[in-house]
Formats: C-alpha cells, structure tokens, sequence
C-alpha cells in the first residue's frame, strides 16, 4: 500500500512528548515483531481488547492510524495483517518512528544538558514540542477568527476582490503557521484542493433529474408524508408555539425508513457460495462494470468455513446504490443525499476528513443547516462525533450544488482544540479557496438566490463563532459498524440507556362493566386497538411501559415487518404494564397471544410479573393463545426479552410479531379476565 506519512505525522504533532514516545515504543515493538518474523501468524495479529493497546494506542492521535498504513485491516475484535503484505509500508513506517524518537530524545538530551537558552541549528524542522506546538496553536486561532470576522463583514457586501485580498490578509503568514517544509505544504494543499474538487462533483449527480426518478420510485413518499403530518400535530399539540413545518418532519420519516428499511450497514458480506461468515481477505482489481460505478475500492471477504472470497466492491456512485442499498458511511450518506434532493429538500453532502460522511437539510422553519446522519438515525445532534463518540475532529467540509462551506465549527465544542490539529493546509488558504470556489457558484444564481444564499452564510458564521455546548443533547456511542472498527476510532461512548415511555393500562368504565380488557397489535399497521375504545394508537412504542434496543424493522425485498433488537446490541428488552390497584376488581386470568421467529441460535422468552411474582414462558409456546391464572393479581408486567443470534446479522435473529406489510392480522393480543 501507498504510505503517506500522515499518521506519523498527527503522532507526533498531536500529542504530547510523552504520549508520543508512550506510543511510538508500542509501534515500534508491533512492528519489529513483524519484521523480525514475517511467517509468524501471532505477530501479525492484534487485539483491540489488549490493555497495552488501548492504553498506549487508542487514546493518542495517529497511534491507531499508523497501524492502518502499515497494512493492519479491521478482522472481527482483532487488526491482522494480511499474509500478502509485502511489508514495506511496515519497515518503512518503522523507520520514521524511529528516527522521530531519535530526534526527540536527542533534542530532550540537549535542552537538559546546555538550558533553555541554546538555540539549535541542525534539524531546524524539529519543533520544540511543548513550546512551539502551543504558539503554533494560538496563531492559528488568532488567524481563524480574524479570517471570519473578515468572511462575514466581506460576503455580505457581494465578495469584492478586494474582500478577496482582506481574507487573505487576515490569515497567519505562511512562514509562522508551517510545520512542513514548503514542498510538503504545496502538496498537501494540492491534495487538500483535489478532494474538494471529488465533493463537488459528487453532489451534482444528485441533480439528475433521471436519477432523482429513480430514488423516488424507491422512496414510499405518500406515507412518510403521511407520518410528518401526524408527526407534526404531535409536536404542535405539544408545543403550539414551535415554528416546525412538514417538511422537518419528513426528514425525520425519511432517516427512520432509510436506517430501518432500505440500507443495511456492511462489515463483511455473507458468503456468496455457501452464506457463511467472512473475514476481511485484502483487497482486489476492479472489473471494468465496478469501476464505472465508481467502486475503484474493491475488498475481498473469505470465507470462514469454505474459504471462497466475496467481491464488496465500494460503489460511489448513488445510481448504483438504489440498487445494491448496503455499505458503510460513505455510502449511506451518498444515497441519502440523493435521496433528500428527490424529495426535494436541500442538502449537503458532509465530508469529514477523520473518515465519517454524513447529510446536512436546510431547513427553512428554522432558517438553518440541520445534521442528519442516516447511518445513526439522528437528526440535529451535531455533538455526537466528539462528545458521543469521542472523534478528535480536523475538518468537515459540506457540499452542495448552491455552496460548499468550512462547517467543522457545526460540530466541535472544543474550537482551540481542533484548530491545534488542523495541519493539513493553512487556514488562510482555505478559507481564500472555498471563498473562491463559493463565489464562483453564486456568478450562476440569480440575484434574489444570490442574495439568499449569501444571507444564510452570515447566519452560519455567526452559529459559528460561539462553541456549542453538549448539555440536553443526548449523545451515544457509534450503532454502525463492528466492536473493532467503532473502539479503533475511539468511537463507542456509553451504551444507552433503557427507554422509559412509562404507559401504564387502567381500566376504562367499559371494561370495569365487562370485566374483561382486551388489547391487540398490528405490526403492518404499527397501531394498538383497545376493545373498549374508539379509534387506534399508533406506533409500536406508544402503548410500552420501558423498551430497550428495540426497533420496527420493515424489509422492503421481502415485505416483512417485525419488532427487532437495535443493530449491535446483545439483548433486548420491551414490556407492557397493568395497574388494576385501587380498583374493586382484579385480573384472575390471562390470556396471551405473542407469535416470535428465531433463526440460528436467537432465543425469545418472556417474562410475567403478576403482583411482583415472576415467572418465565419460552417464546414459541405464545405463538398460539396461552392461558395463565393470575391468582387475583392487580398489577401485571409483560417483557419480552430477546438475545442470541450469529454473526453481524444477530440482531435479526429475533424477531416479535412478524407478519407481511399487507397483513390485516393482529400477531400480538392480551385478554385479561378480570374479577
């Protein structure tokens, strides 16, 4: 593989002395290790889960990403070095390190040895670490705010060339901010310049107006505008002043459908010989039909049982994504973005360079860029990548055809700490150079979309130029992606906890004169009906006393809908409760109705807990009605719990009330006999 010398870099630039050489001692022995005993199995595997690693590795900028560029892959809780790595970007990592440490603890030497006061001429490219890293960092904070105080005072008189000459003058020369020699600059700039040339183009094939057919021949519009309608009375109801209009609403209909009915997240594709488990195998050629879909990546999966490999070509192109609907972030992002223009929604396509990508919607109720990240199901969470998962953020360029925009700001809470790591250019050239390329798409608006879009930049750059702060946000961890690939980046945060919606079933004058309740659930309609009223409630959660990752699942290939466990979670929890307590009348019997499907080695039971006496029923035997005495309990508590299950697909191994999208059945049904 091709070694840039960037991870190196962000090691020993990013961290302190310390922690450098903590780090570089790890990689050095992992290495050497390697060399020392290319055929060795044991040394070209690592676990993520050893103590030295997340000691040493994890918590320092660059520690695990130098792994990656010697060739390290992602293979279930291990890193391992596929057998046909020829080693060199091993050795030759190694030896940066190395001499880095060299240096390093020559210049400590010298320092100790002859004070503070001598001035070193050999090795003018090694910085102090601790003195010149933090002016370095002021500098570079200083030039930031000058260069956005300049951006919004210039925009908002048309972008003038002579705005243009003030931008630039409001950076930090370029001989103060460098940390490379000049040619290393000029290429990382140039590179820095060519990825966003990639992201400007990208979002233009989502103006295709064939194309946006094509996604909304997929996209059951109808009745996600049917749900944001009824979203939004909800909210409304709640909240009469709320300045919220349908179309916030559909965008969060359309992120629940596109996480939990059209794509599905891809670590290692099953079998395609025998449908078996695979591990990451290298990578391999593109044919000629993958990259024309832009899969100029393709990676190469074997087999754990029959050793064949499965193709996962990485397509980039979203024509070709309708159709295969399954990959990792880039993916996701690229489709729902197209997805969001079909629908007409303006949206941007958000390219973070610390290896996430997700969507932006504008919406025009609340005069704003909203985050939407559709890997995550989350809307409005812009926090969740440094307070949630921990990501030490660089920079997080959106795109889109109207504009392309520096929002890394969206994002952080800790702006002097991001700006300390963004190394990859100067900042008065990017911000001269999306400046450039921003007033080069207005040139082509008319002048009232000109006028607009420069009026939502100002606005932006003021959202900017104030730290968000975390507090009401709820942020959690990474829900995509294996245990090793989410830990690697530091990416896990906190599991979440149970979801607490606390309905509690009293009795209704009906049923008291009856002296029966009798409730029953759709999971094609996602409703509740209730025997002795009028009307339906609708969605699955509604009616639950607590969930805990639980989810409707609807397969659009197969028309199937469920209740299932939350992707990555090892167990599952939903339940129902009933309160008879100050009440003449008590439930005597049960009846219970609770159909379940397990594959592989998922498992369903149930637990019911009448006046605090509990016992447990196995999932098959509610498939049909069962009848259980209560003993004249008052208080009654349904869960349903759900773990096991293989592979990366475990969580659909479980699944709870599983019926076609079109079927009028009720799988779930509760009677109690009250007396």
């Amino acid at each position: 593989m091709a070694f840039s010398g960037n991870a190196v870099h962000q090691l020993l630039t990013n961290n302190s002395k310390d922690d450098f050489l903590s780090a570089s001692e790890l990689l050095l022995r992992l290495a050497n290790n390697v060399l020392e005993n290319p055929n060795d199995v044991k040394y070209r595997r690592i676990r993520v889960g050893n103590p030295l690693v997340q000691s040493k590795l994890l918590p320092v900028v660059g520690g695990m990403e130098c792994l990656f560029d010697m060739g390290f892959v992602e293979d279930g809780e291990y890193l391992t070095l596929p057998a046909n790595n020829n080693l060199r970007a091993v050795q030759q990592i190694r030896d940066e390190i190395s001499v880095l440490c060299q240096r390093v603890r020559r210049a400590e030497d010298d320092s100790s040895s002859n004070g503070p006061s001598r001035q070193r001429q050999e090795e003018p490219f090694m910085p102090s670490l601790a003195q010149n890293f933090e002016d370095s960092q002021q500098r570079t904070m200083a030039a930031a705010a000058s260069s956005l105080s300049a951006m919004s005072s210039t925009l908002s008189s048309s972008a003038t060339p002579t705005a243009q000459a003030s931008l630039v003058a409001a950076g930090a020369p370029v001989q103060e901010q460098r940390i490379q020699t000049i040619d290393d600059l000029k290429r990382s700039e140039s590179a820095f310049f060519a990825r966003l040339q990639s992201g400007m183009s990208q979002v233009l094939l989502y103006e295709d107006p064939l194309l946006q057919d094509k996604a909304r021949a997929l996209v059951p519009t109808a009745r996600l505008m049917q749900e944001a309608e009824v979203r939004l009375q909800e909210c409304r109801s709640e909240d009469p002043s709320s300045s919220l209009d349908v179309k916030d609403c559909l965008v969060l209909e359309l992120l629940n459908w596109f996480k939990k009915s059209f794509f599905i997240w891809v670590d290692c594709l099953p079998c395609e010989k025998c449908g078996g488990s695979t591990h990451h195998a290298g990578s391999s050629v593109p044919t000629e039909e993958e990259a024309l879909w832009g899969g100029s990546r393709v990676e190469k999966h074997q087999c754990d049982t029959c050793n064949a490999f499965t193709r996962f070509p990485r397509y980039n192109h979203p024509a070709k994504l309708l159709e295969t609907r399954r990959g990792r972030c880039g993916e996701w992002a690229n489709c729902f973005t197209l997805c969001c223009r079909a629908l007409r929604l303006e949206a941007r396509y958000v390219l973070d360079w610390t290896d996430h990508v997700w969507t932006e919607v504008y919406s025009q109720s609340q005069r704003r860029w909203v985050h939407c990240d559709p890997c995550e199901n989350v809307c409005d969470k812009p926090l969740l990548y440094e307070e949630g998962w921990g990501k030490k953020l660089t920079y997080v360029i959106g795109f889109s055809k109207d504009d392309i925009q520096d929002v890394t700001w969206r994002y952080s809470a800790k702006h002097q700490e991001v700006l300390a790591r963004r190394n990859s250019c100067r900042e008065s050239w990017l911000i001269n150079t999306i400046h450039q390329l921003f007033n080069k798409m207005l040139q082509t608006m008319s002048e009232s979309r000109k006028q607009e879009m420069l009026h939502r930049l100002v606005v932006e750059l003021v959202e900017f130029m104030t730290p968000k702060a975390a507090a009401n946000q709820s942020l959690q961890g990474r829900t995509t992606g294996s245990l090793a690939w989410r830990l690697a980046r530091g990416e896990l945060g906190t599991p979440e906890p149970a979801k607490k919606f606390q309905y509690v079933f009293r009795l209704l004058e009906d049923e008291k004169h009856s002296e029966r309740v009798y409730i029953k659930y759709s999971c094609a309609k996602d409703i509740y009906i209730r025997e002795s009223q009028s009307g339906s409630t609708k969605h699955w959660y509604s009616c639950t006393y607590n969930t805990r990752f639980i989810f409707r699942k609807e397969e659009s290939d197969w028309k199937m809908v469920y209740l299932a466990r939350e992707d990555n979670s090892s167990s599952a929890e939903i339940s129902w409760k009933f309160d008879l307590s100050g009440e003449d009348l008590c439930i005597s019997r049960l009846e219970l109705r609770a159909p379940s499907a397990t594959y592989e080695n998922g498992v369903v039971s149930w637990r019911l807990c009448a006046d605090g006496q509990c016992f447990t029923v196995p999932g098959p035997q509610l498939n049909n009605f069962q009848s259980f005495d209560l003993h004249r309990s008052q208080t009654l508590v349904l869960t349903a719990v759900l773990t096991g299950g293989r592979g990366d697909v475990a969580w659909q191994h479980t699944q709870l009330f599983r019926q076609g999208v079109d079927d009028a059945e009720f799988p779930f049904q509760i009677v109690l006999h009250l007396s």
